[in-house]
């Protein structure tokens, strides 16, 4: 269910988080006016006309697709813009090794992120051929873990490891973030039946957590930067965030540039705002069942 928040229009974006300057240029070339083909053509014009016509603190088109996995205990998939992620909750009744000697009450949340192959313009190689998981995907899976351990009181889930796994089907920006606030829509599934079998006794959730990213481009202050956006940003910032405004990670960067208290400030006031409104559409979304 849209709303005004984040209803847009659907324009054609790259989606590759590292492509090559050729296919740059191609995309350029297309959908940038012929005498002024740069980087920067597509996402902003002199007046910040976001390339898909959307207002600074408008999110992009968000649904959720529940059940896209029948085996795991909850899951969605959710389309964020051009951005699309399965994220799937699978439990086990034991924890972490660690946890038992440590005699460590209730469960553990734990998650895995990675793109498929296809998910961007050039053929991203699986981990397994490269022999290890890049820097980058175990960045991204601990801050899911981390985000996810925020939204339960753990000791209330009993001595289970949740497994939330997310598989990037399409990148446009912003895979992190969706990975994030489509979890905890999968969690909330995976929660409720749990509680429906008598698995437990009562909810475990806290605060509904979600994530955003923000930017400042050509000295504007951005809400959910795609791609083409995230390429041409001065700041890059991701937000974690409860839907009561708390802050549970910020992650955020001058990119070849510096900013301001002032400009701090106006990121974090948009993250705030897409949160809150993220957290309605999870609401709706778990609702569904």
């Amino acid at each position: 269910m849209e709303d005004q928040g984040t209803r847009g229009v659907t324009a054609p974006t790259l989606r590759n988080v590292a492509v090559r300057d050729e296919e740059k240029s191609k995309f350029m070339l297309r959908h940038c006016p012929q005498d002024e083909v740069s980087l920067n053509c597509a996402p902003m014009s002199d007046s910040y006309q976001r390339h898909d016509s959307r207002a600074v603190n408008q999110l992009r088109n968000i649904s959720f697709q529940n059940n896209i996995a029948p085996h795991a205990t909850g899951s969605t998939l959710i389309e964020w813009g051009d951005t699309r992620v399965i994220c799937g909750v699978s439990i086990e009744d034991s924890v972490p090794r660690w946890m038992q000697s440590q005699g460590v009450e209730g469960g553990w949340i734990t998650a895995e992120y990675s793109m498929l192959p296809y998910s961007t313009l050039d053929r991203k190689r699986r981990d397994i051929n490269k022999g290890k998981l890049d820097g980058r995907s175990t960045e991204i899976q601990r801050l899911i873990g981390r985000s996810l351990r925020s939204a339960l009181d753990l000791k209330k889930i009993g001595s289970r490891t949740i497994w939330i796994d997310c598989d990037v089907l399409q990148a446009d920006g912003g895979t992190r973030t969706a990975s994030i606030t489509g979890s905890y829509v999968a969690l909330g599934l995976a929660v409720n039946k749990l509680i429906a079998e008598g698995k437990l006794l009562e909810s475990p959730f806290l605060d509904p957590v979600a994530a955003v990213s923000v930017g400042v481009v050509k000295g504007t202050a951005l809400l959910d930067l795609c791609y083409v956006e995230d390429v041409a940003a001065e700041v890059d910032m991701n937000l974690v965030m409860t839907t009561a405004g708390k802050y549970i990670e910020i992650q955020g960067t001058g990119e070849e540039a510096t900013f301001s208290a002032e400009q701090l400030d106006d990121m974090l006031k948009l993250g705030s705002e897409g949160v809150e409104k993220l957290g309605v559409l999870q609401h709706e979304a778990i609702a569904k069942g």
